[in-house]
């Protein structure tokens, strides 16, 4: 690990993301996140899905969020290339 000894630059590395345009969904997921803590939504233990998947259209606003354990979230069929099939859960 590089950063033993001193503290990691997160701001820097952050602005060379930025630069670099790497990641742009990224930033608009962690802003989601923002706005879910800062109205007060506890998030403990949960994972906040898509309504609408990005992979079919779906958007980060707020109104296509939902808060999900991490086991349903993660239990949807997939097609070969990580996306989701259909938004219904794979029967146990």
């Amino acid at each position: 690990m590089p950063y033993v000894n001193k503290p990691r630059p997160y701001k820097h590395e952050y602005d060379m993301q930025q630069a670099r345009g790497e990641n742009p969904e990224r930033a608009k997921r962690a802003a989601a996140r923002r706005g879910m803590d800062a109205k007060g939504i506890d998030r403990g233990g949960k994972v906040i899905d898509h309504i609408k998947p990005l992979s079919k259209g779906g958007t980060n606003s707020p109104s296509n969020l939902k808060l999900t354990s991490r086991a349903k979230n993660a239990s949807f069929s997939r097609n070969s290339d990580h996306t989701v099939k259909q938004n219904v859960p794979k029967k146990k």
